[in-house]
């Protein structure tokens, strides 16, 4: 049963000898999709490509507006406005990533779970003063529990290593001496 197209009306053909022809229309009729486009030269398989990519963006942003919790942000410039798609696109571009890279090593793992994973681990800086008035500051990520260290390897990951310690002048009680000549 294909549907038929004359002079715009679509028809689907019910025969009474059709095993389908008891069942409702919405269940006939529930596999086919109308795509309407400015398109018309294209191929049809390719028309359905692009609604499928075009699908598949509307979700990601969905998702990765759901994952990481992103809400609408009013911008007052041209610039920031600019620089916010580019960030959110990055930010797209990521996840395609990590989608693809699941599909291929952790098949059935979806992003959101993978980030929902990671969330737990965290960066901290720990600030301790120095006798001197300066600050030490030790900027630390949390150590990788074994569901992050599985994920990690699975996905052929490996963490930075903890960046080194920094002093900061911020407070210091330091008094300049002249320099013998």
């Amino acid at each position: 049963m294909r549907p038929a197209i004359n002079g715009g009306i679509i028809t689907w053909p019910r025969h009474r000898s059709h095993p389908d022809c008891r069942a409702p229309l919405s269940q006939i009729v529930a596999p086919h999709y109308l795509l309407r486009t400015n398109l018309g030269a294209h191929d049809p398989a390719q028309l359905w490509t692009f609604y499928i990519q075009l699908t598949e963006v509307e979700q990601a942003f969905k998702e990765l507006k759901h994952d990481l919790a992103v809400r609408p942000i009013y911008h007052s410039s041209e610039k920031r406005i600019e620089a916010h798609i580019f960030v959110a696109f990055l930010a797209y571009c990521l996840q395609v990533t990590l989608k693809a890279q699941l599909k291929r090593l952790a098949h059935g793992l979806t992003p959101g779970e993978v980030i929902a994973k990671f969330k737990t681990m965290q960066m901290v800086d720990v600030h301790l003063p120095t006798t001197d008035g300066r600050e030490l500051v030790l900027s630390r990520y949390t150590q990788p529990e074994a569901d992050h260290r599985m994920l990690l390897d699975l996905l052929r990951l490996k963490l930075p290593d903890q960046p080194p310690p920094k002093i900061t002048a911020k407070h210091a009680r330091i008094t300049a001496q002249p320099i013998p000549l």
